[in-house]
């Protein structure tokens, strides 16, 4: 039985690349770099905004000056990571069904704690029971350690929980966890990637994850 659903965040549930590229590119010209695209910014996320800064700076940047880069861009990301972020379509609506449904919910992200907390809060109120984000005193996924946190905190058995994301980290997180993975294409990365990768199942639209529910807990 699937009593639980643990999602990433960034591409899963909201569209937030607009605001991430912007504070990027912020924290960019505060020091004198070259600006980033959409596209590169959508190459870059995944692994956490510490990451995201080391491949935006400019090769041979200094690791003291990437430092002082990523501090800008959280400062600037805090005030404005609402301006064009929103939820994908049909997201709060597959979230209120699987309330209605019994299933609880989490969001695990590599996004730092403080913006995913503020992020879930805002966007989804009560729909999502959990939310971690990245810690300096927890690996960031693919290793397991904050979708572990984030099964205890909802109290259900391991074996009855999926994961959902839509990028190879999650993909590795998952399986990492002993969780099945569903990708989603709708987010930073292509369903050849997914499938590459080992992801359970693919989906393409939410409402298919509630569906997919229901058939494994039948």
């Amino acid at each position: 039985m699937i009593e639980a659903v643990i999602f990433d965040l960034d591409g899963t549930l909201l569209y937030t690349l607009e605001d991430l590229k912007n504070s990027t590119n912020f924290a960019l010209c505060e020091f004198g770099f070259p600006e980033r695209t959409l596209e590169e910014v959508k190459r870059f996320v995944g692994n956490g905004v510490r990451k995201l800064i080391e491949r935006a700076v400019p090769e041979g940047t200094k690791v003291e000056t990437t430092e002082d880069v990523l501090r800008v861009f959280k400062e600037n990301y805090e005030q404005n990571m609402y301006n064009c972020t929103k939820p994908y379509n049909s997201i709060e609506k597959l979230l209120s069904d699987l309330k209605s449904e019994g299933i609880k919910t989490a969001v695990v992200s590599n996004k730092f704690d403080l913006a995913v907390k503020e992020l879930c809060k805002k966007y989804f109120g009560g729909l999502i029971d959990a939310a971690i984000g990245q810690r300096d005193d927890v690996p960031k996924k693919p290793a397991p350690d904050g979708v572990l946190a984030a099964i205890k905190e909802l109290g259900v058995a391991q074996k009855n929980c999926i994961y959902v994301g839509d990028s190879d980290v999650d993909v590795l997180t998952a399986h990492n966890c002993g969780l099945p993975c569903v990708g989603v294409i709708w987010g930073y990365r292509d369903r050849e990637l997914l499938e590459s990768k080992g992801a359970d199942y693919i989906v393409t639209d939410p409402l298919e994850i509630l569906t997919l529910v229901k058939k494994l807990n039948r």
